[in-house]
């Protein structure tokens, strides 16, 4: 393959989608690994499986779209066309399905050790499946729709992702063959526990599956198998609903019943048979490198389900602490008034903002909040609190993200309630979906309006705040209360192309000050550093700026949870870039860019990834933390990743991961370190002076 691209350079960069799977092999490896508790591991084994669809649902199904429309496109990052990449990705799919199953094996094999097993139905006892054979009369055979398909009975449509006990049937009096599908139900449990044998169960899958030749009777059963099909979810949210005429709401309700019967991209077989598996290519239109056999069930989410189960099986149980340099006792907002606070997810928990939410709905001198929300908890406090305080007169906005992947439902749902309670609801501009964590709070003082602001690099979402590594900033910096002023204002009339001070904000001024950063570590050669902390790294632009740099002799380490289409090491190239991603116990799901030493340096939290969708087709929001010891505190942050010596994996220039960090230093685990050290701050109150009058001098200017 040539090494160029139009006038991009590949000799440094890799497939966006393999570097993905790679990721998801990392998640894997966690499964694998005896230093995590057994549990643990099959919830890995979960999270892989889920991932697995997700990537099918959306990445494979808008290549194979891709396919269709524009088959000789080429990737920029691997160079190749949409089959290409669809070729390789059936290939590293199956042996990654291979190495499940052998995880899935070692893990099972040490649960049933401790009395945790899933039991085939031929394992079971006289009187178990005499329990197992009731329940499914009661409470499994009265909810199942047995079909047929031959030529008098169409294929009927299988539910993206849903469980089927499926069947190549023979028959005799006509003596042809023809299909038989049964759904597992929806509201049957996944799971249903022996009652003499603690921690042993059945999956409603096999039972169903071992009752197919009762189902179909009148038939043969040649071959059987539980199945799965997924589906395209790649709804296209760029059909025009700027019109006055059209719902944004609506809109979306529409585009999210569609999504379920979008076409096959993917067939899944628990157990061999080859048969039945070309009979459900053909009817499904699928090629034979679209199906994938396991020998582990294609459903893993009850792994969750599993309880009173000994605790050494989990994670050491841990509450996310309050920070013990902020008061509980104490009016939040004055203490943040009187210096920065940062929390940090999930070492921190949330209370503290949620807190701030609580008061402001009910201080009489608050007048306004206005919040971004791209993803909210199914049972959410933020949301209340948001209600209350629209309730109790304030005057609310809220910019909701209805094209939150898979939460649209969801956000829908709560768009309905808060306008309900009277909050002002806003959908952001046409074509750029919302992904800014941004709060501004209005108070009126004796001196005028008083600001504060918070941003973060994670949802307001108190279900994945205690999961996910993430920042929240809460400043009464007067400029960036300015530029969040702005911000709202200009995304209440869809104008993407406002000016701010301080805050960087996409589609505008984020990429270019990046680069712009970049290219001011590039003049000081080899005294430059940039350390970024990010999800993904994809952007073009960026990627070969960062590639300059490590030309000019910058010390570059990217930290990169998932997909890096960056390959360092190159001679020439890269050479003075390192990779390193941690898969752990909590999601990495923070961003964080630094740049400089000294003096010098710009420390920044950012809601935006390294990615082009995040830097040219979202809002985003980065903010610079210019508190000193919070920005010493981020410093050390990553120094301690980039040490990790436990979770950590380097990436290597052909593409694959090995163990980071030195292994003859101290074992250090970042997450374990944080989990054992919760970050502490002065308790020290740092006064702003003049703050109002800098405030409305900034607005003035604006």
């Amino acid at each position: 393959m040539s090494q160029v691209f139009g006038k991009r350079d590949l000799s440094y960069t890799q497939d966006r989608e393999l570097s993905w799977l790679a990721f998801n092999q990392r998640v894997l490896e966690e499964a694998d690994d005896e230093r995590v508790p057994l549990m643990e591991r099959f919830r890995f084994l979960s999270i892989f499986t889920s991932n697995l669809d997700e990537f099918y649902r959306v990445r494979v199904g808008s290549l194979l779209d891709l396919q269709l429309v524009a088959p000789e496109v080429l990737d920029s990052k691997g160079g190749r066309t949409p089959a290409q990449q669809l070729q390789l990705i059936y290939e590293k799919t199956a042996r990654l399905i291979g190495q499940r199953d052998r995880v899935y094996g070692r893990v099972t094999q040490a649960l049933a050790l401790r009395g945790i097993e899933d039991i085939p139905y031929g394992d079971l006892k006289d009187r178990e499946r005499e329990y197992v054979r009731n329940y499914y009369r009661e409470s499994i055979r009265p909810l199942i729709s047995p079909q047929i398909i031959d030529p008098s009975h169409p294929f009927p449509h299988l539910k993206n992702k849903g469980l089927y006990a499926a069947a190549l049937l023979r028959d005799r009096e006509r003596n042809r063959q023809l299909l038989g599908i049964v759904g597992v139900p929806d509201t049957v449990p996944a799971i249903l526990s022996l009652p003499d044998r603690s921690g042993a169960f059945v999956r409603t899958e096999t039972i169903l599956l071992d009752h197919l030749k009762k189902i179909f009777k009148i038939y043969q059963v040649e071959e059987q198998a539980v199945i799965s099909v997924t589906r395209n979810a790649d709804i296209s949210y760029e059909e025009r609903y700027d019109d006055e005429e059209v719902d944004l709401r609506s809109h979306m309700a529409k585009l999210i019943r569609q999504r379920d019967r979008l076409a096959p991209v993917r067939l899944e077989l628990q157990g061999r048979a080859p048969a039945l598996e070309e009979a459900l290519l053909r009817r499904l239109e699928l090629k034979p490198a679209q199906s994938f056999v396991s020998q582990c069930p294609l459903v893993l989410g009850y792994a969750y389900q599993l309880s009173d189960l000994s605790p050494d099986l989990f994670y050491p149980p841990y509450a996310p602490a309050w920070p013990d340099y902020l008061s509980s006792k104490l009016s939040i907002w004055k203490q943040v008034r009187q210096r920065d606070v940062l929390l940090f997810y999930p070492y921190h928990s949330m209370e503290p903002f949620l807190q701030l939410l609580k008061e402001s709905a009910n201080d009489p001198k608050v007048l306004s909040i206005q919040i971004t929300l791209y993803r909210l908890a199914r049972k959410s406090a933020v949301a209340k609190y948001l209600c209350a305080a629209a309730e109790n007169g304030k005057a609310v906005t809220v910019m909701v993200e209805l094209r939150a992947r898979f939460d649209e439902q969801n956000n829908i749902e709560w768009a309905k309630e808060l306008e309900e309670a009277g909050c002002r609801i806003l959908y952001g501009p046409a074509g750029y979906k919302c992904h800014a964590k941004l709060c501004l709070i209005t108070r009126r003082e004796k001196n005028g309006l008083a600001y504060l602001t918070q941003v973060g690099t994670g949802n307001y979402n108190e279900k994945t705040a205690a999961l996910y590594t993430d920042f929240c900033l809460m400043t009464a910096d007067p400029e960036i209360a300015a530029d969040a002023v702005a911000f709202f204002q200009n995304m209440l009339i869809g104008d993407l192309r406002g000016s701010y001070r301080k805050l960087l904000v996409a589609p505008v001024s984020l990429k270019q000050t990046l680069l712009r950063l970049i290219d001011g570590e590039i003049a000081r050669g080899p005294k430059g550093r940039i350390v970024l902390k990010t999800n993904s790294v994809t952007e073009r632009d960026l990627i070969d700026k960062l590639a300059q740099a490590s030309q000019a002799g910058v010390q570059v380490d990217l930290v990169v949870r998932g997909i890096c289409c960056l390959v360092p090491g190159i001679p020439g190239k890269t050479e003075h870039i390192t990779v390193t991603s941690v898969v752990g116990r909590f999601l990495e799901h923070s961003r964080v860019y630094c740049f400089g030493r000294g003096e010098n340096r710009q420390v920044y939290i950012a809601s935006a990834d390294i990615m082009t969708r995040n830097q040219e087709r979202r809002v985003e929001v980065a903010c610079p933390v210019e508190n000193p010891e919070l920005a010493d505190f981020l410093w050390d942050y990553l120094d301690h990743i980039l040490r990790d010596n436990q979770k950590a994996k380097r990436l290597l220039p052909d593409g694959s991961y090995i163990q980071a960090g030195d292994p003859r230093a101290e074992p250090l685990s970042v997450q374990h370190y944080y989990l054992e050290h919760p970050p502490r701050f002065t308790s020290t109150v740092l006064p702003q002076k003049g703050t109002l009058d800098r405030l409305r001098r900034w607005l003035n200017r604006k």
